[in-house]
């Protein structure tokens, strides 16, 4: 065995499980199991051109060379991104712990229940510093979180308002650039009119719907914007609120001063800057929007026994409901990210908080007092970090600084500004000084009055937060772990059982890819760092950039998407951008098959096009007869079709260049959504099937983990003519040459991920994705052969094989009284999560098990459904009651399992180890099956006292 080949590592299965695995399929070696799979007519020619294959060991030595060339220079750059401690108990039992980053995001809630709380706690957290009554459990980034706000109030807009066609919407010109830029983006697919502007000045009419201010401003300065929300209201305007959530400790909170809605990041509670991120975003609300917020909301319930019990409220899966209607295309959020923040504040509590806060006010007073001592002039009279300089050559003087290895921001001409955080001490302040003696030429000592507050007193903290017990019971390290520790043991991830969700792709994420999160030199790089000072990264990022565009099949790639529905929207804009460069901007039409994921025709509409749906067969290939009627009704305002290849009904359709082709016979683009690549890598490409622009899930086919439900990275590669006009953004010179469009507020998205990916194809090699590609097809088609004596299997292709997935239809049971939600929540009992439920088919599992699974748990889950198919027939039998069954009352948590009294018809066994090695890798789901409809019902969600569980 080649222990430096991590293929086999990655890869589950060994030469004789190949070989006995394609004996029960049928099949007498994998290249006959792929022919008769992949159509040979979109099959690649030639071997992928990349590196030749590196050890874990050369990868992990080539990625610390490359992070040694990001220099150690100190930040002071603001504008979002700040230098925060991640406490080592958190670094080390969650960013660290496959049981927290190996975890899907929590559909299951019985075996979720603990990032669940870690949520609850997080969207406590939003809540009360912000004061308003609802929170989200996460968005993507500070920039999108201002564009969801926007969203959300143009769909609120009243009876009135939408009758008039009120669309401008006022942004101050105090917001965060890169977050104006995300506006302007996401305004232009939504048909909105900003007006940017001073809020001090600006006349609001009722053309207005709504409004966005900073607090605090960019530039460091604490405004009131008590008499502007009165203004706003008065003409019929909702004002959203981008805000500091450290500030908040001390500042009087958004609700309290009339703010509808308030958004921001809470990247400052402990986690890495990371280049630019992933960062968990908030967004918290009146009462009057929950039903509209985007993102996930996590809301207290209780289980079918009435013990309490968490789960995700309201509209849980959106957009597969709501398609091109949805508020929000967001389906990936940042949920490991949120849970390190929400243990940040756990951890520190409130007084812990405050006095992080009160540390960081002090020392930019500090730096404000000393620079007015020197000569200079500051234009910020309250403010709480930041302190902004006048200056001569803003250019001159940031150069100077950088020449001490010091980084401050000089974004505004005529001006610089140096915002404080948790890592600066009181030397970096006069180091900071010294800087500006010698700018002054000037030999003045250090010795200055400061004043004791430089905080606004009309807007000081009073009300009081983080009162709930999980805030201050666990300060000290040992009960800290233990707490993190208790929540991890009620949750499911890979580290425990495979996942076989169904367009998901839950494979192995290496160790090895992640050792890079612990190191400063990749976490601690601010976003807006000059290239010149961050080589690594931006080397990495070239290469990434080639190699995705390599297995692609395309020329350009932008990595700025910071998850797949982000790419989807990237990808449509794109196309847009391309139309009107063309004067062709009349192109607004989207065919899209009725297989396709709900986040597709949700993007389309963010993007400004019109959806038509086009029908698939029974087969489940694309009707082309009807895509040829909708391409010629269309066929002047045709832009582009959005298909995913393989299908979500897990086959390759063996018509997709006719597909591809017709699409540009119209004029149209080909926008391929690449949620099934891992069946394409090394086998076939989008742009070697026709088409124009994909997006990738890193998160999926590349190995980067899904962190109970984020963070995701969702690349879009395209064609040269659609090159010019990929993301770009306001503060680093970056994207195409004709780029208007950005699509995160930082330059390359979730960067600090990036390496995953990056060391993922490098140690596996144009060989090794290959044969991972092939893994995965094997294992479907294994689990496929072994499962459909006792399942109908949905969507085969003509050779009777499935790509990568494929469904189970469980519609047949209903008569008998058994749902698929039933089996799903009996395969709990067997200690593994269910496949995908009801999608892309209602009523069926769509499973996938992923090339990093061997064929002993293959067979284990297999056994299990094939189990769970026999305690089907005792029902049908009449063996057991319809409506008092093991899968009825699944899950059976332990609790239960070992009450005094019993009273159901079966033996406690039979609930609770099924099968006899089940007993070795048992796990209990720590609550029984959850009301959904009681939780929407009650709606709480927030960390609430015990009374508000009463009746």
């Amino acid at each position: 065995m080649n222990t430096n080949d991590f293929s086999i590592r990655h890869i589950g299965n060994n030469t004789q499980q190949v070989e006995e695995m394609l004996s029960v399929i049928g099949k007498d070696s994998i290249d006959t199991l792929i022919e008769a799979t992949v159509p040979q007519n979109i099959r690649l020619k030639d071997a992928l051109d990349l590196p030749e294959a590196l050890s874990e060991f050369e990868t992990t030595n080539h990625l610390a060379e490359i992070a040694s060339l990001n220099k150690k220079v100190k930040n002071y750059l603001g504008y979002g991104y700040y230098g925060t401690i991640l406490p080592a108990p958190i670094q080390r039992n969650v960013l660290e712990n496959a049981g927290w980053y190996t975890a899907y995001t929590p559909y299951q809630a019985e075996i979720a229940q603990g990032r669940l709380e870690a949520l609850l706690n997080f969207q406590t957290v939003i809540s009360d510093l912000t004061g308003l009554p609802i929170a989200n459990a996460s968005l993507l980034d500070e920039g999108t979180a201002c564009g969801e706000a926007m969203h959300m109030l143009l769909e609120s807009r009243s009876r009135e308002q939408k009758k008039n066609n009120v669309i401008k919407f006022f942004v101050a010109d105090n917001l965060f650039p890169q977050s104006i830029a995300v506006l302007e983006t996401k305004a232009e697919g939504l048909g909105i009119e900003l007006v940017i502007g001073d809020f001090e000045t600006v006349e609001l009419t009722e053309d207005f719907f709504g409004a966005i201010v900073q607090y605090i401003g960019k530039g460091g300065q604490i405004n009131n914007y008590r008499s502007f929300v009165e203004k706003a209201n008065t003409v019929g305007a909702k004002v959203a609120v981008a805000t500091d959530l450290l500030a908040l400790t001390l500042l009087t909170p958004p609700g309290e001063w009339g703010a509808d809605i308030a958004i921001g990041t809470s990247q400052r509670f402990g986690v890495p800057m990371g280049y630019g991120g992933p960062h968990a975003a908030f967004l918290s609300c009146t009462e009057e929007y929950k039903r509209v917020i985007p993102g996930r909301i996590i809301g207290v319930s209780q289980d079918r026994l009435g013990n309490r019990a968490l789960r995700m409220a309201l509209q849980t899966r959106e957009q597969h409901i709501k398609r091109e209607k949805a508020t929000s295309n967001i389906c990936t959020a940042q949920v490991l990210l949120a849970v390190m923040a929400s243990f940040y504040a756990v951890y520190h509590g409130k007084d812990g908080l405050q006095y992080i806060a009160n540390e960081i006010h002090t020392k930019a007073g500090i730096l404000q007092a000393g620079v007015q001592h020197l000569g200079f002039k500051t234009t910020n009279t309250v403010f709480f970090d930041t302190v902004q300089i006048e200056v001569e050559n803003t250019e001159e003087v940031v150069k100077i600084f950088a020449e001490e290895e010091i980084n401050v921001n000089g974004f505004e001409n005529g001006k610089i500004s140096i915002t404080i955080d948790e890592m600066v001490s009181e030397e970096d302040i006069f180091e900071i000084l010294s800087v500006f003696a010698t700018i002054k030429n000037t030999e003045e000592g250090f010795e200055f009055e400061v004043e004791d507050n430089y905080l606004p007193q009309d807007l000081v903290r009073t009300s009081d937060f983080l009162t709930h017990e999980n805030f201050n019971l666990y300060h000290t390290e040992t009960e800290l772990m233990r707490y993190i520790k208790r929540l991890e043991r009620k949750d499911l991830a890979l580290n425990q059982s495979m996942i076989a969700l169904g367009s998901c792709t839950m494979k192995l994420n290496a160790a090895t890819e992640l050792l890079h999160l612990s190191w400063e030199r990749m976490g601690n790089v601010h976003p807006f760092t000059p290239k010149e000072q961050v080589e690594g990264y931006q080397t990495l990022i070239k290469n990434l950039e080639d190699y995705l565009a390599v297995i692609t099949g395309f020329d350009a790639t932008s990595l700025q998407p910071n998850s797949g529905a982000q790419g989807e929207y990237a990808g449509l804009m794109v196309i847009r951008s391309y139309f009107q460069s063309k004067g062709e901007g009349h192109r607004n039409v989207v065919l899209i098959p009725q297989s396709a994921h709900g986040t597709n025709p949700a993007s389309a509409a963010m993007a400004g096009m019109q959806v038509v749906v086009v029908k698939n067969l029974e087969s489940g290939e694309t009707d082309l007869v009807d895509l040829k009627d909708k391409c010629e009704k269309y066929k002047d305002n045709l832009a582009a079709l959005m298909i995913t290849y393989p299908s979500t009904y897990g086959a390759f359709d063996s018509n997709i260049e006719e597909v591809t082709t017709m699409i540009h016979e119209y004029g149209g683009q080909v926008y391929m959504d690449g949620a099934n690549m891992n069946a394409q890598v090394g086998l076939t490409s989008p742009g070697n099937i026709g088409a124009d622009v994909c997006h990738l899930n890193l998160h999926k086919t590349f190995a980067i983990p899904h962190g109970g439900g984020g963070p995701g990275v969702g690349p879009i590669c395209v064609k040269a003519h659609l090159a010019p006009f990929l993301g770009t953004s306001p503060l680093i010179d970056m994207g195409g040459k004709e780029a208007k469009n950005t699509f995160a507020a930082a330059p390359y998205g979730s960067a600090f991920i990036l390496p995953i990916s990056y060391s993922y194809i490098l140690m596996l090699g144009a060989e090794g994705l290959l044969k991972a590609t092939q893994g995965a097809i094997l294992n479907a088609n294994y689990m496929k052969a072994r499962l459909e004596e006792h399942f109908d299997i949905l969507y085969t292709n003509a050779n009777n094989v499935v790509a990568h997935e494929f469904i189970l239809d469980c519609r047949p049971f209903k008569k008998l009284g058994i749902e698929v939600t039933d089996i799903a929540k009996r395969l709990i009992d067997y200690g593994f999560h269910a496949p995908t439920v009801s999608f892309p088919v209602a009523g069926t599992l769509m499973v996938e098990p992923t090339e990093s699974e061997n064929k002993p748990e293959l067979d284990r889950f297999c056994d299990a459904l094939i189990s769970i198919r026999q305690e089907i027939d005792e029902v049908a039998n009449g063996d057991y009651p319809a409506e008092n069954n093991v899968l009825h009352n699944a899950p059976h948590p332990q609790h239960l399992l070992t009450a005094d009294e019993w009273e159901y018809p079966y033996t406690r066994s039979k609930a609770a180890f099924p099968l006899e090695w089940v007993r070795e890798r048992k796990f209990f789901a720590s609550v029984s099956r959850i009301d959904d409809a009681y939780g929407d019902r009650n709606l709480i969600c927030t960390c609430a006292p015990i009374e508000a569980y009463m009746d």
